[in-house]
C-alpha cells in the first residue's frame, strides 16, 4: 500500500531523539518550554488534574467503547486500532489525507448519499463512482469496479484508486454488502493494492436483510477502515462522536496506524469533556438502537403491505426491497417527472420529497422515504403521498 506523501517519514531531531533515549532509560526529562498548564496546577479542573493528549482519543473512553463494540460485533478488537473523532465525515477526511495524494482516486457507490464527492473535493482527492443495480435486491456491479481499477491502477499510474468506499448498508438503497460481494471485493483490493473504507453507521438497523451480511470492522485480509458513530446508534444527531477502527495485514496496519497518529495529533484529540460522556452514552445504546430498529421495521412492513394492496394503490407505486437502514425507496412510473411530482407534493401536502436524482439515480421514478416517523403519522403521510402520485398518473 502506497500511502499519501502528506504523512511521510517524520524523523526526530537530535534533541528529541536524545530525550527519548533518556526517557527509555527511566530518566525524567524536564521540558523547559512546557506550555501545558495542567502540568503546573493551573487547570480549571483543579490542581491535581494533568492532561496528556492521546491522538487516538482518551484511553478510558476507548477502553469502554472497545468493550461495548466487542460484545456488539461479536469479535475481538484492539483499543490501539481505534480512533475517536467528531464524526464519520471527519473520518472520511482523515482517511483521504492518509491514503491520497492530490488527485488520487476514491471509488464510491452510486446511487448513494452525496457526501463522498464533497469530502474528496475538500481534501483534493478525486471521486470515481461504481454502480449498484437492482434486480429484486440491490447488488454491487463488479464490472464497473474492475473496469475502474484496470483503468487507473496500472503499474506506474500517476493517480491510482487508493480505496473503495462501501456503505454497509447503503443509503438510500438500504443494501448490505453480501458474502459473495465481500469475497470478490477483497480479491480485487488485494490484486490492485486498494484499501477499504466501510461506513457501517446503519448496520444495526436490519429490515429485509439477507443472512450473509457481516461487518467489516476487524477484517484482516486487506487494509480496512470501519466507520461508525453515536449519532445513528443513539438517534442523536447532536451527538457528534464517531470512530475509525483500523485492521488489516500486520505490517500494513502498523504503518497505517503510525501515519494516522500523525494526522490525529495535528488535528488534536476530541475534548475530554465530550469523551467523558462515552461510558454513560453506551448504557443507552442498546435500548435506543432497538427502539429505532422497531420503528423503522414497523413502518417498512406497513409500506410494503400498503403498496402491495392493489385495491388501495392499483399497483402503480411499489416499494423496493430494503435490507437495512432508516429509509426505503418508492418506485413510481418513470413517465412522471421527478420535479413535477415534488412540486405537486409541496403545493398540495406542503411536503418536501427526495427524488432519485438527489442520490445520483439516472432515471425518473425513485423517491427516498424516511422510516423514522411515528406509525400513525407515517401511514397518514404515505397514504396521502401515494394518492397525489396516483392522481398525477391519471392525468397522463
Amino acid at each position: 500500500m502506497q500511502f499519501s506523501h502528506r504523512t511521510g517519514e517524520q524523523s526526530l531531531n537530535a534533541l528529541s531523539l536524545r530525550s527519548q533515549q533518556l526517557k527509555e532509560q527511566g530518566i525524567s526529562v524536564l521540558n523547559l518550554n512546557d506550555s501545558n498548564p495542567t502540568h503546573f496546577g493551573l487547570s480549571v479542573h483543579g490542581s491535581d488534574f494533568v492532561y496528556t493528549a492521546d491522538p487516538h482519543g482518551d484511553k478510558s473512553a476507548r477502553d469502554a467503547l472497545i468493550s461495548y463494540l466487542e460484545q456488539r460485533y461479536n469479535r475481538t478488537l484492539s483499543a490501539d486500532n481505534l480512533y475517536i473523532l467528531s464524526s464519520t465525515s471527519q473520518a472520511y477526511a482523515w482517511l483521504m489525507m492518509l491514503l491520497c495524494d492530490p488527485s488520487d482516486r476514491i471509488l464510491f457507490p452510486q446511487p448513494g448519499y452525496p457526501l463522498i464527492e464533497s469530502i474528496c473535493a475538500l481534501t483534493s482527492a478525486h471521486a470515481v463512482s461504481y454502480r449498484l443495480s437492482y434486480d429484486g435486491s440491490w447488488m454491487i456491479d463488479y464490472v464497473s469496479i474492475e473496469q475502474a481499477l484496470e483503468r487507473y491502477n496500472q503499474p506506474g499510474a500517476e493517480h491510482p484508486i487508493k480505496a473503495i468506499v462501501l456503505i454497509n448498508p447503503n443509503n438510500p438503497t438500504a443494501s448490505y454488502v453480501k458474502a459473495e460481494e465481500r469475497e470478490r471485493i477483497i480479491s480485487l483490493c488485494q490484486r490492485y493494492d486498494v484499501a477499504i473504507i466501510a461506513d457501517e453507521v446503519f448496520y444495526d438497523f436490519p429490515l429485509d436483510a439477507f443472512d450473509s451480511r457481516s461487518r467489516w470492522a476487524g477484517e484482516n485480509s486487506v487494509l480496512t477502515f470501519a466507520l461508525d458513530g453515536f449519532s445513528k446508534m443513539l438517534a442523536a444527531a447532536d451527538v457528534k462522536i464517531g470512530w475509525i477502527y483500523a485492521s488489516g495485514p500486520h505490517e500494513m496496519l502498523e504503518e497505517a496506524v503510525r501515519r494516522l497518529d500523525y494526522i490525529a495529533d495535528d488535528f488534536l484529540p476530541m475534548s475530554s469533556l465530550i469523551t467523558a460522556q462515552i461510558p454513560a452514552l453506551l448504557t443507552a445504546a442498546d435500548n435506543q438502537t432497538q427502539n429505532i430498529a422497531a420503528r423503522c421495521q414497523g413502518n417498512y412492513e406497513w409500506l410494503k403491505n400498503y403498496t402491495r394492496n392493489t385495491s388501495a394503490t392499483r399497483g402503480l407505486v411499489s416499494v423496493l426491497r430494503a435490507e437495512g437502514g432508516w429509509s426505503a425507496l418508492l418506485r413510481l412510473p418513470s413517465s412522471l417527472d421527478d420535479d413535477l411530482v415534488g412540486e405537486r407534493l409541496l403545493d398540495t401536502l406542503h411536503a418536501m420529497s427526495a427524488p432519485g436524482y438527489f442520490f445520483d439515480f439516472h432515471a425518473n421514478g425513485y423517491m427516498a422515504i424516511s422510516l423514522l416517523p411515528e406509525a400513525k403519522i407515517f401511514s397518514t403521510i404515505m397514504t396521502k403521498t401515494i394518492d397525489v402520485i396516483e392522481s398525477m398518473i391519471d392525468e397522463i
